[in-house]
């Protein structure tokens, strides 16, 4: 985007201090006065975020307070029943291991991307752009067993939209443990005219880590048979080589967060050049090489070490665009199902 160009734009932002979004909605306190900066969410309750009429784009999105995986995020489009966008918050932006707040550093996790950045102490924003054409509803539901509080802010514009643009989608999945000889599906049963732009992956080792990365990643593109892209190891897809350092010089793993992949934090014991039990947080952007498809598409990636097959834990939300809003094609664990440690 050129910042100098100045198009038939108005700016909204939707946050505790500013309910509706709406112009000259925002506080009615003074200076220097604080009335309402986060929401309170019952157990068992789901609030309405942002709730707008199109057309229009979401731009940002910011989330901090209680941030972990049972505050699910879901989004709609167009008035549509069904969200095109449903995962736990932690895993939208990255950090699916939202129990652990420190790297094998002590540090806070970060993640510093063009469209996720997860800043210390866990704030989370998205960039992605969300077009609308008719309506945006933006929830968060507790499912959780407490009462908890959540800052957001959520801003974008309204005006007109490209006729060719397309809805945001994400979803997520998990398999605790991968079958073992058997590939992950990242994501299947995506069907329409569109564009897969990315993953996030937590990565769990179960028993000795024997460089867990050798696993391929494989797209299906418009109902092959075989992958069209075909990368030659999970490091490989995710930007890397040579297992991040692990297999050479370093004989450990080195961390990494650039604009389009990182493998941005490890979790665990590092004592051991292949200690068991490392926790993984990996992200990859197609944003200068989307991945376009015309009736539908599949991703694959095998759990792979040098010694075979593996059965690790892992977890996944992949991002698409398509020219409709659809309904999602995997489905979420309940709760309980989603902790991770």
């Amino acid at each position: 985007m050129n910042l100098y160009r100045l198009p038939d734009r108005e700016t909204f932002g939707f946050s505790a201090e500013n309910l509706t979004g709406t112009r000259n909605g925002g506080t009615r306190g003074g200076d220097c006065e604080k009335l309402n900066a986060f929401l309170r969410i019952p157990s068992g309750e789901t609030v309405t975020l942002a709730d707008t009429d199109g057309p229009g784009m979401i731009t940002h999105m910011w989330f901090t307070g209680y941030i972990g995986h049972s505050f699910v995020l879901r989004m709609y489009w167009d008035n549509e029943e069904f969200p095109s966008v449903e995962a736990p918050v932690s895993a939208f932006f990255g950090s699916a291991y939202d129990e652990n707040f420190k790297d094998i550093n002590g540090n806070y996790t970060v993640l510093n991307s063009a469209m996720i950045l997860v800043a210390p102490g866990r704030g989370y924003n998205s960039y992605f752009e969300m077009p609308f054409r008719k309506h945006c509803r933006i929830t968060m539901e507790n499912r959780g067993a407490n009462t908890e509080t959540l800052y957001y802010m959520i801003s974008g514009w309204h005006g007109e939209v490209e006729p060719d643009a397309g809805c945001f989608h994400a979803v997520y999945r998990q398999e605790h443990p991968v079958q073992k000889g058997r590939s992950y599906t990242v994501v299947d049963g995506i069907r329409g005219r569109g564009a897969f732009v990315g993953l996030t992956l937590a990565a769990g080792m179960n028993g000795h880590n024997t460089c867990w990365v050798e696993g391929e990643a494989k797209m299906y593109i418009d109902g092959d048979t075989y992958p069209t892209m075909n990368y030659t190891g999970t490091e490989d897809y995710f930007c890397g080589s040579y297992a991040f350092g692990n297999d050479i010089i370093l004989n450990k793993y080195q961390m990494f967060s650039g604009l389009y992949a990182g493998l941005y934090a490890i979790i665990g014991d590092t004592s051991e050049m292949y200690n068991h039990q490392k926790r993984f947080l990996l992200y990859r952007w197609h944003v200068k090489d989307p991945v376009y498809f015309k009736e539908s598409f599949t991703m694959k990636l095998d759990n792979l070490g040098w010694t075979g097959p593996r059965y690790d834990d892992y977890t996944t939300v992949a991002y698409y665009y398509l020219d409709k809003p659809s309904s999602l094609p995997h489905e979420l664990p309940c709760d309980r199902e989603l902790i991770m440690k």
